[in-house]
């Protein structure tokens, strides 16, 4: 069974709509913020990546929305990458609070050469460190 990362964050009064619930184009920001911490905890820091020459970019994303958090709900971001590809990665992020699914979704990211932007292959060393994050979807 794959190990599964989760990140924790609190709704904040600006995020939130005039329905009183978080604005729609918010859960991006709030997949980025768990990428990274993901990231921070199985890889390691982000910038080192670039540095060592490679950089991820969203390629695809979209989120299918189901009730709305509120303010100052403890939201958490469930992150299970479904697919290691050569040059790409998926990640089927999902957004509850308590048991109340929030959200979810599915985001494509692609390995690039931050010098070039060209495509290029997955890091081993990435690949190594994801892989037990990794699971069927």
């Amino acid at each position: 069974m794959a190990k599964l990362f989760t990140h924790r964050l609190r709704v904040r009064y600006s995020e939130c709509d005039q329905q009183g619930v978080v604005f729609n184009g918010h859960y991006l920001f709030y997949y980025d913020v768990a990428l990274t911490e993901l990231w921070r905890e199985v890889v390691g820091d982000y910038a080192s990546t670039v540095d060592g020459g490679d950089d991820l970019v969203v390629a695809e994303a979209r989120i299918r929305y189901r009730l709305g958090a509120r303010f100052d709900e403890l939201l958490d971001i469930e992150m299970p990458i479904t697919r290691l590809g050569t040059t790409s990665m998926i990640v089927r992020p999902v957004f509850k609070v308590g048991e109340r699914l929030i959200a979810e979704g599915e985001v494509r990211h692609v390995f690039v050469d931050p010098a070039t932007h060209s495509k290029k292959e997955m890091p081993a060393p990435v690949r190594a460190a994801l892989q037990p994050y990794t699971s069927a979807g």
